[in-house]
């Protein structure tokens, strides 16, 4: 295929995600016409791994109906040091030339700080053409509720795709943060947001998000050496996995990060932990912090190499 044809494929391939993953209003409308896929079989994401995996493939995010890149373009990379670095100018470039080879997925938090430029990108686009995750640190619901509502303005944005509680470590936060949950089921109700769940930052704290019916999107760490994840060495990574696939059989949504162990991870090492979390049909898709072109380019390239039986 030539530069231009598949520009103008990635294009349509934009387009047509944006209609999947638009506006609260367009969501229920296509609700309503049994438009929203459903979450695909074991069998039936086994196969589409098979077909040779692609950074801007459209995956589907367990029941939630949203359906963005395979790829997430992080905005986190040492708390976001990296891309704020970049400033809101140098920034928005980067988040452009990742959505023009058709990474349209943008992973935030607020802790992040990165939500101005963010804001500065939507000005440039269509709000749907970006699926937009972001985190909340708060810990109760009045806390959460202003969060909901500062994240909208700051993003200047009605609606956010996903938000998740940030980092969760306490295997009983089920427990103690119902509150916060709460919270972000009646933001969901208001369609100021679209799907819920965490990011766990411990073995027990994953446990639990797998035990848990309100968690709908998970964040995990996952890579095929243990580094920075919910287990120490490559040993229990299959506990991990485990765990994982138990998310799945419940209808859960999984995305990974420390895919390349927040950096540690060079050259083959790489290849072996994008080949080992693209082999998981579970895991829908991944999110990686970028600071240059070059980056986004290198990791596009190693992910259309990778061979997966």
């Amino acid at each position: 295929m030539d530069p231009l044809s598949r520009r103008a494929f990635i294009g349509r391939s934009v387009a047509a995600l944006g209609a999947a993953s638009g506006l609260p209003a367009a969501l229920a409308r296509a609700e309503s016409a049994g438009a929203v896929a459903t979450r695909p079989s074991p069998q039936e994401a086994e196969s589409s791994v098979a077909r040779r995996p692609r950074a801007h493939d459209t995956v589907v995010l367990g029941k939630t109906g949203i359906r963005p890149s395979r790829l997430s373009m992080g905005t986190g990379t040492r708390s976001g040091s990296e891309q704020r670095a970049l400033g809101v100018d140098g920034f928005v470039k980067l988040l452009h030339y990742g959505l023009d080879q058709g990474i349209c997925w943008w992973d935030a938090a607020d802790m992040y700080k990165t939500h101005p430029h963010l804001r500065a990108a939507l000005k440039e686009i269509r709000r749907d053409r970006v699926v937009i995750t972001s985190k909340t640190s708060a810990k109760d619901a009045a806390g959460v509720r202003a969060d909901i509502e500062r994240f909208r303005k700051e993003l200047d944005s009605d609606y956010i795709d996903i938000v998740l509680l940030h980092c969760m470590t306490d295997g009983k936060w089920p427990e103690k943060m119902r509150g916060a949950m709460d919270a972000l089921s009646e933001a969901k109700e208001k369609q100021h947001v679209r799907a819920v769940g965490c990011s766990c930052h411990t073995f027990e704290a994953l446990q639990a998000a797998a035990d848990e019916p309100w968690v709908e999107v998970d964040l995990a760490r996952i890579n095929p050496f243990g580094k920075i994840m919910d287990v120490n060495k490559a040993e229990d990574v299959p506990r991990v996995i485990e765990v994982l696939e138990t998310m799945y059989r419940r209808g859960k949504a999984i995305y990974g990060m420390k895919i390349l162990g927040e950096g540690a991870f060079k050259g083959e090492q790489i290849d072996r932990s994008l080949q080992f979390v693209l082999s998981k049909p579970f895991v829908s898709g991944f999110t990686i912090g970028f600071s240059s072109r070059e980056q986004i380019d290198d990791i596009v390239r190693r992910i259309e190499r990778v061979a997966v039986a």
